[in-house]
């Protein structure tokens, strides 16, 4: 898990325990979690530590934006879009390339969906289940030519479609960073830009 997203479930864990805050400005705890270590700096020239699981490292003042709840609210379905894409693999392709490649999707992007229910959920909404227009979904259409593809046509789509997915991504990631002004939501967009750009490079080299 990276580093951010794991900050980022640690402390979003601790905001839905104290969700009756204020949703216009809330001190949201950080806390060190079991996953990717949390370095703590010392004092000039000192070497800084390792902070032990479960530890309160300090606060996120929070501030959610309608930009910030709309980032959320529109990246869930997106995220379970591409996790449906990614569950497609299995039994469709031989291609150890592609099957490495729904893997990390799944690893990256199921995590990042309890992240912004959480998020939502600490704010007393519920994540809508309608798909977002545009942001590069498949529509109803592709997604039954996926299923129905095999081997090499199943290859191409998958990637064609995910790719168009990733760089929709990236465009919501981009508002977010505009607009938005939660600090997690911002980490987290920053985060989703860093690794789907990766993606996308890895997914043209593969067409």
């Amino acid at each position: 898990m990276r580093p951010a997203l794991a900050l980022a479930l640690a402390a979003l864990s601790a905001a839905v325990l104290t969700a009756a805050c204020s949703a216009t400005t809330r001190e949201t705890p950080l806390v060190a979690g079991s996953g990717a270590p949390v370095v703590i700096p010392d004092g000039p020239g000192g070497e800084g530590r390792t902070a032990t699981p479960g530890e309160r490292i300090g606060t996120a003042e929070s501030r959610p934006t309608g930009a910030d709840v709309r980032f959320a609210e529109l990246m869930i379905p997106h995220h379970r879009q591409a996790l449906e894409m990614a569950g497609l693999v299995a039994g469709r392709t031989g291609d150890r390339g592609i099957a490495a490649l729904a893997r990390r999707v799944e690893a990256a992007q199921r995590p990042e969906v309890t992240v912004l229910t959480s998020w939502l959920a600490a704010l007393g909404r519920v994540p809508s289940h309608d798909h977002p227009d545009g942001y590069g979904m498949a529509t109803l259409t592709e997604m039954n030519r996926l299923r129905t593809a095999r081997n090499a046509d199943f290859d191409r789509l998958f990637l064609t479609l995910m790719i168009r997915h990733h760089e929709g991504a990236l465009t919501m990631a981009a508002e977010e960073l505009r607009d938005g002004e939660d600090r997690l939501m911002r980490t987290l967009a920053t985060d989703i830009a860093r690794g789907q750009r990766v993606e996308i490079g890895r997914m043209r080299g593969m067409l």
